[in-house]
Formats: structure tokens, C-alpha cells, sequence
């Protein structure tokens, strides 16, 4: 019986389905069923019931449950336990970062970190805002930058970055639309809103919809889960005169030859990070990763 399979017996109990554990975990719901599946014939009891809405745990099920999540807290008491003596001997922490940062965030943190404890190693993962709360749940990650703020007492967290979003249009609908103090939210309403997916980052993505349509802006139709909105696609879909996309002006590649960017008049739309970690973290270096991180300034 392996730590991953407790996780996934877990994550499909407290999710209440497969569909919505397998997002929680990032694998496929057919390598998370073969995953619950096996646990079942190596314990030789049905721990989940299937049903037309969802699972539910067997009587097995929900004593399972108890034994399984009191397994992995006491994992995780154990590395917070030998973390405090690791600190100084070579340890790693996992931080993970979204697809766009601001330039001014992380180089000066974790230069200032490499500084304050020059033996522990900071391994970077790209993931999503829900990624990342997904492997800090599962013990996959020790920091994260996210697009939203978490609620409850689980997690941590403190304000890193505030940037306020512009839009990438055509240059010929740049002509047309933008001023001197660049282009009102409103006329964008003419124009198709290049989005992500809401199951990266679903508050961040709430807030912003929300934004977008008291201004008039339809949304359109969702962006696919696995829809990545990386720069290219961004440029290749403004470039057609039909579409905008929102980016922060400081980090941009040299934009292709058609394309602009130009900055929201009276800066509607704020992009926020916070830099969040376990509540339940005692691992120093982890602190003094925090601590490397400076607040923004107002906008």
C-alpha cells in the first residue's frame, strides 16, 4: 500500500466523485479509478459506492477514511519533524509559479534567499493557481504563487504582486480604439475575449468575468480545461483584428509587428499574487523563503 493510493482514496471521498478528485490531484480519472481500484483488491473490501451522482464510501469505506487520513498526517508530522533538521544540509524547497510573473517578484526573493541559506535548493513548477493548492494538499509542494487569496485555515498567505492588466489588440484596432491615456474596458465589448480555463484559478477567473461583463464584455464560450494560454496563442488570435487578450505591461516578449498593448484607462482590471504555504509548516528555510518576498506598493 503506497502514500499515493491513501491520497487518492481521500481526495475521491472528500471530493465526492472522480471527475472532480482527478482534477484536485491533476491525473486522468481513468489512472485515478485503476489507482482506487487496485487499493480495493488489496484490502479485499468495496470501499466506494458508485453511483448515478457521484461515489460514496462503503461502511469499509468511511473506516478506511479515518485510518488513511490519520496515515498521512502522521507522514506529514514526520517531514515537518526532520525538516528542522535539514535546513542547513542541502534541503529542497518546492515552489511552484504560474505561467506569468511579474519581473520584479521572484529574481529578487530568491536571490535574497540564495543569501540566507545558501545549502537548501529551490526547485520551480510551473502549475495553475488550483495545481498548486492541489500539490499542497499532497504534500507535493512546500510554497506556492497563486492568483487567490485561499480561505480557511489551511494555508497562509501574503500579497506579492499586484499588477494592473492592458490588452493586447491589433494594431489596426489600436488606431481605432485607443487614446492618450490608452483604451476604455467598454469598447472592448466589439471584440472576443481570449480567456483560460475557469478550473485554473476559479475566484481569480470569477473576479475578472465579473469585471469584464459590467463593462459589457461578453464572455463567450469557456475556455477548455486543458487549454494553455501561453503567449503565441494570445498573439495568434488578437493578430486576427476579432479578439483581445489582457497582460500586464512588464514582462511581455517583443510583441509581433501587428500587435499592441495598450493599458486599461483607469486600471479596472488588478491581477493579484499571494505567495501561500501550509499553516502547519515549521520548516525554517521555508520562513525565510517568505520573508524574502517584499509586499508590492500601491498601485
Amino acid at each position: 500500500m503506497e502514500l499515493r493510493e491513501l491520497s487518492a482514496f481521500v481526495a475521491v471521498v472528500e471530493e465526492g466523485g472522480m471527475s472532480a478528485a482527478s482534477r484536485r490531484l491533476h491525473v486522468s480519472q481513468s489512472a485515478l479509478s485503476q489507482t482506487v481500484g487496485a487499493l480495493e483488491r488489496e484490502l479485499g473490501v468495496q470501499l466506494l459506492e458508485r453511483t448515478n451522482t457521484g461515489v460514496l464510501p462503503t461502511e469499509a469505506g468511511t473506516t478506511f477514511l479515518v485510518e488513511a487520513r490519520g496515515v498521512l498526517a502522521r507522514y506529514n508530522e514526520a517531514l515537518r519533524a526532520m525538516a528542522e533538521h535539514s535546513t542547513d544540509t542541502g534541503a529542497v524547497i518546492r515552489l511552484g509559479i504560474p505561467s506569468e510573473m511579474a519581473p520584479d517578484v521572484l529574481p529578487p526573493a530568491l536571490a535574497k534567499f540564495a543569501t540566507d541559506c545558501p545549502k537548501t535548493r529551490v526547485v520551480p513548477r510551473h502549475l495553475s493557481t488550483a495545481a498548486q493548492f492541489a500539490a499542497l494538499r499532497s504534500d507535493e509542494l512546500d510554497v506556492g504563487l497563486v492568483r487567490e487569496r485561499p480561505h480557511g485555515p489551511e494555508f497562509d498567505a501574503m500579497l506579492v504582486a499586484q499588477e494592473p492588466l492592458g490588452v493586447l489588440i491589433s494594431s489596426k484596432v489600436a488606431a481605432r480604439l485607443a487614446g492618450s491615456d490608452g483604451v476604455q474596458l467598454d469598447q472592448l465589448a466589439e471584440l472576443n475575449w481570449v480567456g483560460f480555463p475557469r478550473s485554473s484559478s476559479p475566484a481569480w477567473y470569477d473576479e475578472l468575468t465579473g469585471i469584464l461583463r459590467s463593462h459589457g464584455v461578453d464572455i463567450g464560450p469557456p475556455a477548455a480545461d486543458d487549454q494553455v494560454l501561453i503567449a503565441a496563442v494570445k498573439f495568434a488570435a488578437v493578430d486576427s483584428g476579432q479578439a483581445f487578450a489582457l497582460a500586464p505591461e512588464s514582462g511581455l516578449q517583443p510583441l509581433p509587428d501587428n500587435v499592441t498593448w495598450s493599458p486599461l484607462v483607469g486600471k479596472p482590471v488588478v491581477r493579484r499574487t499571494w505567495v501561500v504555504w501550509p499553516a502547519e509548516s515549521r520548516r525554517r528555510d521555508v520562513g525565510r523563503l517568505i520573508a524574502s518576498f517584499q509586499p508590492p506598493e500601491g498601485i
